[in-house]
């Protein structure tokens, strides 16, 4: 586009509409040239009665000859904020994701942090390449915020967005701000894109939330008491798992720590439901 706009790509716009075409409406991009107009094409306009002089919003993006072009449609998010949007595509530039318009928009090699599945969705940052297309992101970590409007045992959802090389698992919580699952919290797979419901436990120095997908420890000791009841009533009512099994077994059959097993057996011992021996345990 020649001359200084203000038209910003990637947004919505609010513009004057000067001219009218079989095709379309043209809308003014506020360069004084009139060669900068911006198409409105009929089927952008989504059955709207337009007149010449009308101001109205407009999403406005590039097509696929490069050219800034309106649309009535709303995308999922625009240039400058995060979004949760589905995986359409995987080539070799880069992925493409839906961004609720015609075009779907690429995620280029670069900007992918992990591995991204077709039909999978992911966290990502809007933003403009250096040729002013509309690109995603999914390193979105300094688009994230701080907060303090959270206290201690809240449920809240976040969005997996990629692990610490500690293992830690770090979350966006509402998509919005930067909360941290630590390696000790979590006992099964969790992948980037995964919406999790997590418990606030604290706050760390940084501002960053410290989150867990563990219940209280009343209420994980019940589900594991079911879970282990459960399990031993589809094998007949035994198991070779017992307090002395080791914790890799425990967290990949039980999905817990085996602290947390030994208090669950502990618990089902005490209400006469299960025995244990070197074997393993058995239903009573």
């Amino acid at each position: 586009m020649g001359g200084s706009t203000v038209v910003e790509i990637g947004r919505v716009n609010n513009l004057q509409v000067v001219r009218e075409a079989d095709f379309g409406y043209y809308l003014d991009a506020e360069t004084g040239n009139t060669s900068d107009d911006i198409l409105l094409p009929i089927k952008s306009a989504l059955g709207k009665e337009i007149s010449i002089g009308d101001r109205i919003d407009a999403f406005i993006y590039r097509d696929s000859k490069d050219r800034p072009i309106a649309t009535l449609k709303n995308p999922i998010a625009q240039v400058g904020e995060l979004a949760y949007l589905e995986v359409v595509s995987v080539t070799k530039i880069g992925s493409f994701v839906n961004f609720g318009l015609e075009k779907d928009i690429l995620v280029p090699f670069k900007e992918e942090n992990y591995r991204l599945e077709v039909g999978s969705s992911y966290l990502f940052y809007i933003y403009l390449d250096k040729t002013g297309r509309i690109a995603a992101s999914t390193r979105i970590d300094s688009h994230l915020e701080i907060t303090n409007k959270y206290k201690e045992n809240d449920e809240i959802t976040g969005t997996v967005y990629g692990f610490q090389t500690n293992g830690s698992v770090m979350v966006a919580v509402d998509n919005l701000y930067k909360a941290v699952i630590l390696t000790k919290e979590y006992f099964t797979r969790i992948k980037p894109g995964e919406v999790l419901n997590l418990r606030v436990r604290k706050y760390f120095e940084d501002g960053r939330l410290e989150v867990t997908p563990r219940k209280d420890k009343l209420t994980e000791k019940e589900a594991l008491e079911e879970k282990i009841l459960d399990y031993l009533k589809k094998h007949k009512g035994q198991m070779s798992y017992n307090d002395k099994s080791s914790s890799e077994d425990i967290k990949k059959v039980f999905g817990s720590s085996k602290n947390y097993f030994k208090n669950a057996l502990g618990g089902l011992m005490k209400r006469n439901l299960i025995t244990q021996d070197e074997e393993g345990t058995k239903l009573l």
